[in-house]
């Protein structure tokens, strides 16, 4: 795990001098220290400095001669920039985007290719940091000697101050993933607050405050000027990771190449992008061919024997790939490994312990399977879906706005599937009816009722049904708020105080954002939690994962995109095969994308059976039922269902003891961490950071 840390208080505490990160760099010093953690490589770490009277200096964070430049000499207006992460900016950017910092505008930091973090140093005792809009570069704080320390991992935080586990927030997580009444600004660990996506983090005279970045309104536009820039954004998104320098031996470069359209959308736009002479970030010289590297591996092998130059890895685990094999693409060289099932490893000791929990957990040995297999830079087409999907709740949006005719295609489309797979009278009126009554519900419902209805389900512990139909499916996702599939498996005690707190949330103000739009974005936030959690389970030293379809350029671009144009069918085929076609690949099948794919729920099913002996020994005694949060007999009669080779458990069971178990391995996980490892100078005593 790569993470940056430091503090800033009102005065000068002699005695943090002694604290510090073990095994940290120190960016910047002073009174207001900054700390870089982990297996940063160097051009992932880049710092600039503007004094008055001066021009900016750029140069990187891990530069031999130390940190930068002597602290004791800045005056109220010297501005220090962090950035970390892959960062497309070139130094004069960075230089320019400084400046900028300096009349108060930020956002234009935000603005650059790549997922980075941004630390902004405005003076002694002034601080900011900016988050992501997708939240996959996100940023902690929690009070600390008479101040505030931030990072950008939780359990740092956590290990600092010695914060015990927030046993409510576990609670919530697994009730109403999507709700933020709920959830808040929360995490796994008491006192330690999360800013929200899109927000900045303000520390002045050790006190924080979160603000919204000041982002200009994002109108929709027509379709084709829409689909030009979501095309801009992602081939820049793309390139600024295969520009990258990578270090080490393995592999330069690897592509996720999955059964979806979007993986394959990276892995072609990747294989246009040559990799040598490319400049890496802020570098002004092209990079010698030498550094380049071909792939190295069985894989990237001719039939002499000889490497292949300037191939890339696409890896598949199972079978082979359609959308792999329908476009020809020379520089790709497929990879299929065999497959490797969910929950594969849990009866193993050990395991890599994550700032959060996630069920991103319980697929770690598939995916590292996988990346193991990729490059030192391996791209992914995670987040795809929640950035350029319409949202099904949009259909209430449509009608808020006065577009009601809109509504008939996607409605359309669903009755012709429901038709096919559900019968003629399903589909002709069934689905239809059943749709437009939920949409017309959703926009009239007001937001505080909501809430009191998710409040009574909670209460009355209502398992969530199968959907049985894609149009059934569409109208249970029309409503502003769901409880999460585990929320039925919870104890009595914690459903009725999270119940509660909803009915005293329901008295504050609504928000402005329509349901549709709120859902979207809230959506995108969760999978981007999932996708850091996989980040942290999988990737190995020296290798960096990649999610283009998250990063601040694309998520501006995706939501220019029309509403009615997201919610056609297969709206995102067409639109990646666009951002192709726009990137000059135009050879793309004419069903590219639109073919069935294997079900998505047979390999967790089979993972559950496998692994029957192993999960049936975790929830034996579980932590999670120790500390009151689930119906311990309720887990273990969905567990005999899943694990029954009898018959096949649905989905909702499935994913319900998918998050429930990805709790209870983290939590062991936690349980045996040494508190207090990240640190060194703390003084005694320490709290531990499972204390409840």
């Amino acid at each position: 795990m790569r993470w940056l840390t430091g503090w800033s208080g009102p005065t000068a505490d002699p005695a943090l001098a002694a604290v510090r990160p073990i095994a940290g760099t120190l960016l910047w010093g002073g009174p207001d220290p900054l700390w870089a953690v982990g297996d940063w490589r160097p051009d992932e770490l880049r710092l600039a400095v503007l004094r008055p009277g001066a021009p900016a200096t750029v140069r990187g964070g891990l530069d031999p001669r130390g940190p930068a430049d002597r602290t004791d000499q800045d005056t109220p207006a010297t501005l220090r920039l962090a950035v970390a992460g892959r960062c497309g900016a070139t130094d004069r950017e960075l230089a320019d985007g400084l400046a900028a910092a300096r009349g108060g505008a930020l956002r234009h930091l935000t603005h650059w290719p790549g997922s980075y973090t941004v630390v902004l140093r405005a003076g002694p005792r002034s601080t900011v940091l900016l988050t992501d809009l997708a939240g996959v570069q996100p940023v902690f704080h929690t009070p600390f000697a008479g101040g505030t320390a931030y990072a950008t991992a939780a359990l740092p935080l956590a290990d600092l101050v010695g914060a015990p586990l927030d046993a409510g927030h576990l609670a919530a997580r697994l009730a109403t993933p999507e709700t933020p009444e709920a959830l808040g600004d929360r995490t796994p660990f008491r006192g330690v607050r999360r800013v929200p996506p899109g927000h900045a983090l303000g520390i002045r005279g050790g006190r924080a405050h979160h603000t919204a970045h000041p982002e200009e309104p994002a109108e929709a536009r027509a379709e084709a000027p829409a689909v030009r820039e979501l095309t801009r954004a992602l081939l820049e998104a793309v390139r600024c990771r295969v520009r990258a320098t990578a270090p080490g031996d393995r592999p330069r470069l690897g592509v996720d190449l999955s059964y979806g359209t979007a993986s394959a959308t990276v892995a072609l736009l990747a294989a246009a992008v040559p990799l040598s002479g490319c400049p890496h970030p802020g570098a002004a010289l092209e990079r010698p061919a030498a550094r380049t590297g071909a792939v190295r591996g069985s894989w990237a092998r001719g039939a002499d024997g000889r490497p292949e130059p300037e191939t890339l890895p696409a890896v598949t685990l199972g079978d082979a790939d359609g959308l792999a094999l329908a476009v020809h693409a020379p520089r790709l060289r497929h990879l299929v490994l065999p497959p490797v099932l969910p929950y594969t490893g849990l009866g193993e000791p050990g395991g890599p312990l994550t700032d959060e929990p996630g069920p991103a957990l319980l697929l770690a040995a598939r995916h590292t399977a996988a990346h193991r297999a990729g490059g030192a830079d391996h791209l992914t087409g995670h987040g795809a879906r929640q950035v350029l999907d319409g949202h099904p709740a949009r259909l209430a949006d449509l009608i808020r706005a006065g577009r009601p005719l809109h509504l008939l295609p996607p409605i359309a489309a669903l009755a012709g599937a429901d038709r096919a797979t559900a019968g003629t009278l399903t589909g002709t009126l069934h689905t239809p009816v059943t749709v437009l009554r939920a949409a017309r519900r959703l926009a009239r419902t007001r937001y505080a009722d909501a809430l009191d209805d998710l409040a009574l389900r909670l209460r009355l512990r209502h398992a969530p049904g199968e959907a049985g139909t894609m149009g059934r499916a569409m109208a249970a996702e029309l409503t502003w708020h769901r409880a999460g599939p585990a929320a039925h498996l919870l104890a009595d005690e914690p459903l009725a105080a999270l119940a509660q707190h909803l009915r005293t949330a329901a008295r504050d103000g609504a928000p402005t954002e329509p349901p549709g739009a709120r859902r979207a974005r809230l959506a995108l936030h969760r999978q981007a939690a999932h996708y850091r959690t996989l980040v942290h389970a999988t990737e190995q030293h020296g290798q960096r994962l990649h999610a283009p379809f998250l990063d601040n350029q694309v998520v501006r671009a995706a939501r220019l995109l029309p509403d009615e144009l997201r919610l056609q069918p297969g709206a995102r085929p067409a639109l990646l095969a666009a951002v192709l076609a726009g990137a000059g690949r135009t050879d793309l099948p004419a069903d590219w994308g639109r073919t069935t794919g294997p079900d998505p729920h047979t390999p967790a099913r089979n993972g559950i059976r496998a692994a029957a002996p192993a999960l049936a020994d975790l929830l034996d005694r579980p932590l999670l039922g120790e500390a009151g949060l689930i119906d311990t007999p309720a887990v273990r009669k969905a567990l005999a269902t899943a694990t029954d080779p009898a018959q096949d458990a649905p989905p909702t069971t499935l994913a319900a003891l998918g998050e429930l178990i990805a709790v209870e391995l983290w939590l062991r996980r936690l349980a045996a961490r040494r508190p207090g490892s990240a640190w060194t100078g703390l003084p005694a005593p320490r709290r531990t950071a499972l204390e409840t």
